[in-house]
């Protein structure tokens, strides 16, 4: 049976960029396969300590996000990464046979850093290992993943085969990935070469599962575009940006494909799409902000999700790491 694994960072509001490259996608797994969905809040650390209370309540907030978009925690296994010490331990022993040749090939950790590499933290640079440690602790055989985090995912089969290698047998399972769904990559609305971001300073490049309906609308007719009509076919959206990124995002809303989509509005203007658009937001989005809202109000229940998860993760973990320690000759 596939066991699959997969997770966002609690950073803040989330976007329907995470929720059609993402969650939306989980949802069909928790039925196919043993999943576990993980709120990976040690990884928001490589951008900073938000303090105690916010971190505790965006990890409240992205478990209600999981429920509310359809994750089923009598199903899957919801819990927070901090909670399951195996990432931790798992990691260390991971970093200690990885190459820094591989993690400098790393293009999201010179994209992130900048200019600025000398003062990056080495939570940062050590990212990558922290994820592999994440995927392998659990022996996942599949993980969701989008395009940006695609060489992550190939480096931890590296290091897969690497510890395998260095005992002398195959105990790791190499993880397959999921790249699924027309939107895998939802880009700004201000500008189709960017991805949408929780951390761009514009708040009309995204839309929020938390937004009403008003800002919702507004943010849509706002969105960038061009002055030419929709086109008819697929090849029509080629080199522009932001007509395609809108097209494919009414695709994945509607759980259909781009060339229909474009069949249906084929020569229209986009103040036409935009207004479908919007009433497509208002029936799919709109329920799961609010779905969240009464989630949330429910304190004692996000907990109790995420107690009952973390003992399943860590049942799984903590034999993982055993037979690791076994294997190395620690002492467990």
């Amino acid at each position: 049976m596939k066991r699959i694994l997969s997770g966002i960072q609690p950073t803040g509001a989330i976007h329907i960029g995470n929720y059609l490259g993402a969650i939306k996608n989980w949802v069909t797994f928790q039925t196919q396969s043993e999943t576990l969905f993980c709120v990976v809040d040690l990884h928001a650390l490589t951008t900073g300590y938000p303090g105690a209370a916010e971190m505790q309540n965006n990890v409240r907030t992205m478990v209600a996000c999981y429920i509310a978009c359809g994750i089923d925690p009598k199903k899957s296994s919801v819990f927070a990464q901090s909670d399951v010490p195996g990432h931790c331990q798992l990691s260390w022993i991971l970093g200690c046979i990885t190459p820094l040749g591989w993690l400098n090939r790393m293009t999201q950790f010179k994209d992130k850093a900048g200019k600025n590499k000398e003062n990056a933290s080495l939570g940062l640079y050590g990212y990558p290992v922290l994820m592999a440690a994440d995927i392998l602790l659990y022996q996942a055989t599949h993980v969701p993943v989008g395009a940006d985090q695609k060489q992550h995912l190939e480096l931890a089969r590296d290091i897969a085969t690497a510890f395998n290698r260095e005992v002398g047998e195959d105990f790791f399972i190499i993880p397959e990935p999921f790249i699924q769904g027309v939107a895998t990559r939802v880009m700004s609305l201000r500008d189709g070469a960017d991805k949408m971001s929780k951390s761009d300073p514009s708040d009309y490049s995204r839309i929020l599962l938390t937004d009403d309906m008003d800002v919702i609308a507004q943010k849509i007719r706002k969105a960038k575009t061009d002055s030419e009509p929709i086109p008819d076919t697929v090849e029509g959206l080629a080199d522009r940006p932001e007509a395609q990124n809108l097209i494919q995002i009414m695709a994945s809303l509607e759980e259909t494909e781009v060339a229909d989509v474009l069949a249906r509005y084929a020569g229209e203007s986009f103040s036409l799409f935009k207004q479908a658009m919007i009433e497509t937001l208002h029936s799919t989005i709109l329920p799961i902000g609010q779905k969240m809202q009464e989630i949330l109000a429910a304190k004692d229940y996000v907990d109790q999700v995420l107690k009952d998860g973390a003992e399943r993760a860590n049942d799984i973990s903590q034999k993982t790491v055993q037979q690791v320690y076994q294997l190395i000759g620690l002492r467990k």
